[in-house]
């Protein structure tokens, strides 16, 4: 998994988790020969593509910094979902059952967050879903952000949002399956559903609007939400 990662990786936000080591967290990290590879596969302009980048996580940086509570709240729902795994037997087999009946229904059962979803409890799962709301919520935003900030000054921005996102929804054979155990390809949709929602939600109301997700935990869209905008615009009086 680490080694499939390492390939696909350009660039992180590693949130400040614990008081160990404050030195090497919240810090903004990019993998050099990833980026190089993809400047030298797409030929993009170094300078630009690097700036591009540097927006999108400075932007989640921003994020977690800015909004007081967003930390403890993202913190305390990772605490939920990483619930140690027993290895009991009959979770394995509840595991295999409800995979079995997903299949049969027609449905992939690792659609929504891969191999993680599947050993997740009831009670994971629903860490899990507010998760994928916050995330979609964080990706989206960051995306129209980046994009919008790097209109004026990065001539190549529409350039390297297309050919990125072409790379994530245009994977095939290992690449495709290790993307789909891993929960990547519902990272992909986090990032469509959320930008959608952003601009559905200003569309609706404005900037003013949508600044009210930040305003506290309760105004977070659930991840149906983020699916439907009219939903958390109606909530919160749009």
């Amino acid at each position: 998994m680490l080694a499939y990662m390492a390939t696909r990786v350009l660039g992180q936000y590693d949130l400040l988790i614990s008081d160990e080591s404050p030195e090497d967290q919240d810090l903004v990290s990019y993998v050099g020969p990833n980026v190089l590879a993809i400047e030298q596969r797409f030929g993009f302009d170094t300078a630009q593509f690097r700036l591009w980048l540097a927006l999108h996580e400075v932007t989640h940086r921003m994020q977690f910094t800015a909004v007081p509570w967003l930390r403890d709240h993202f913190v305390s729902l990772v605490g939920e979902l990483l619930e140690p795994l027993t290895g009991d037997p009959m979770k394995l087999a509840e595991v295999l059952k409800r995979v079995t009946d997903e299949m049969r229904a027609g449905r992939n059962p690792m659609q929504e967050s891969g191999v993680v979803g599947l050993l997740a409890s009831p009670e994971q799962q629903l860490a899990l879903s507010k998760i994928s709301g916050l995330m979609s919520l964080l990706e989206g935003h960051g995306d129209v952000t980046m994009d919008r900030a790097g209109a004026g000054e990065i001539p190549g921005a529409a350039e390297f949002s297309r050919t990125l996102h072409e790379r994530r929804t245009q994977a095939k054979g290992l690449t495709k399956v290790m993307s789909r155990l891993l929960g990547l390809e519902a990272k992909m949709r986090q990032y469509a559903e959320g930008e959608t929602f952003v601009v559905a939600v200003e569309a609706a109301g404005g900037p003013a609007l949508l600044a009210r997700v930040w305003e506290g935990p309760e105004w977070l869209p659930t991840l149906a939400e983020i699916r439907t905008p009219a939903d958390w615009v109606a909530r919160a009086g749009g």
